[in-house]
């Protein structure tokens, strides 16, 4: 991670870390870095919002480039009209699943795909240089709207998959939006699939008052009951920005994305025979599940530091069938080669239709596991490697994985320990295939994360 990129963009708390100066820094350096050209601009429903579209606005149209703002959107319907309307950059506001004081800017290329590290670290270099290239007084253009971001994007999503087969079965599907803009999108897809919708959480509010942004099996118990109540066939739920998909079944169960993730590159295998049969996942995915379901299918499975912009890169380069996070994100390269939250809808609602089955049968198909998931407040200095060195010296007889944190893997259960790219963290997950070896572990792992960080 950079100085000021993280995980995925450049975050901060509005008007506190992420200020309209340093948004007005980041355009300058991103149309310098550019060289000038069309850049479309559009973003979630969160505090600042337009406080920061207009800071990036300013930096963009001070270093000659013209810019396009497209209003309210999701992540991935921006990525998506990048290319197709020929745009030479995309800028999105937004903090994805972060809480509600958090805002952020994610930086898109030419091809819609956030820009690589390279290409991160080369415009911190010119943010910290202030070698800004600033247009003469004539070369200083207005600002336009682009009105096809939405429309653009919703045909696309419809025309990847088979709507007469999803059509036929008649499905009713809750939608989760987070109260912000997958209720835009998202809503318009399914409905065009012939499924009856039920939409959850889709007034625009950025104070998010239905859920917390981020979509866990926890943050989603309430959606997941009205699910049952209301007789639906499968639960969508997104993040702030709607490139995240988490897939509950008409059972109630809410299940992380290494599982849908698994399921959906399955499909992808038999629908898209001419891919390679890989699949690029992050290192915070479930061992147990993915190598478990997909290795016995004949898919490599290749394991990445965390992050969708590595995921996407990886992917674009090496191709493969798929790519997938654990929290929801999955990328179907056909279609875009990013996190795609109806995408994702879609193509699952494809592969029930398909394979005649519910959602519940299709996610018993997969290996059992049990997780945990958690965070602990992370301090500005921290010794990782004293801490890394602590927890690999209690496991002795299990596998290490550097990639990203620690991930120590042993016979029957597995952990990692990371920093988070997004907020100031260390986040813990664990899994186990027993429950109460879930909980011991979990426990012991905290206990020595937290002794760590208050030494800090």
């Amino acid at each position: 991670m950079g100085k000021l990129f993280g995980t995925d963009g450049v975050r901060g708390i509005v008007n506190e870390t992420l200020t309209p100066e340093l948004a007005m820094k980041v355009a300058q350096a991103a149309c310098t870095w550019l060289g000038g050209g069309k850049v479309l601009i559009a973003r979630d429903v969160r505090y600042g919002g337009d406080m920061i579209v207009n800071a990036v606005s300013a930096g963009l149209l001070s270093c000659g480039c013209e810019v396009y703002y497209g209003g309210l959107a999701p992540t991935p319907a921006l990525q998506y009209a990048v290319p197709r309307l020929g745009y030479d950059m995309g800028i999105m506001i937004t903090a994805s699943h972060n809480p509600p004081p958090y805002n952020g800017i994610k930086v898109i290329g030419a091809n819609g795909v956030e820009l690589p590290r390279e290409s991160e670290r080369e415009i911190e270099e010119i943010i910290f240089s202030e070698r800004f290239k600033r247009a003469s007084f004539n070369q200083v253009k207005g600002w336009k709207e682009e009105k096809r971001i939405i429309s653009t994007y919703v045909k696309g999503v419809v025309d990847e998959v088979d709507v007469e087969v999803i059509r036929k079965k008649g499905y009713k599907v809750v939608v989760d939006a987070a109260n912000s803009v997958g209720a835009l999108t998202t809503p318009q897809v399914l409905k065009a699939l012939g499924v009856k919708v039920l939409c959850v959480n889709c007034n625009l509010d950025p104070s998010f008052p239905g859920r917390e942004p981020e979509p866990t099996p926890s943050s989603l118990k309430e959606t997941a009951e009205i699910v049952k109540a209301v007789g639906a066939d499968l639960l969508v739920a997104h993040d702030a920005d709607a490139d995240r998909a988490i897939i509950g079944d008409e059972l109630g169960r809410v299940h992380w994305g290494d599982r849908s993730g698994s399921l959906l590159t399955y499909h992808l295998s038999k629908k898209y025979p001419q891919l390679p049969k890989r699949t690029f996942t992050g290192v915070s995915s479930s061992h147990f599940v993915v190598d478990g379901y997909l290795r016995p299918r004949g898919i490599e499975v290749r394991w990445t530091p965390v992050g969708s912009v590595v995921i996407s890169h990886t992917l674009i380069r090496e191709g493969g069938l798929s790519g997938f996070e654990e929290n929801g994100g999955f990328m179907n390269p056909v279609h875009h080669p990013v996190r795609d939250g109806a995408m994702t809808a879609s193509l699952f609602l494809e592969m029930m239709a398909l394979e005649n089955k519910k959602a519940s049968k299709l996610f018993d198909e997969l290996p059992k596991a049990y997780a945990k998931k958690g965070k602990v407040p992370r301090p500005p200095q921290v010794d990782y490697e004293r801490l890394y060195q602590q927890l690999a010296s209690m496991y002795p007889n299990c596998e290490k994985w550097t990639i990203d944190g620690l991930k120590v893997v042993c016979q029957d259960f597995w952990f990692l320990v990371r920093p988070s790219g997004t907020e100031p963290v260390m986040r813990i997950m664990v899994e186990s295939k027993d429950p109460d070896e879930l909980e011991r572990i979990y426990k012991e792992v905290e206990e020595v994360v937290k002794r760590a960080l208050r030494s800090a």
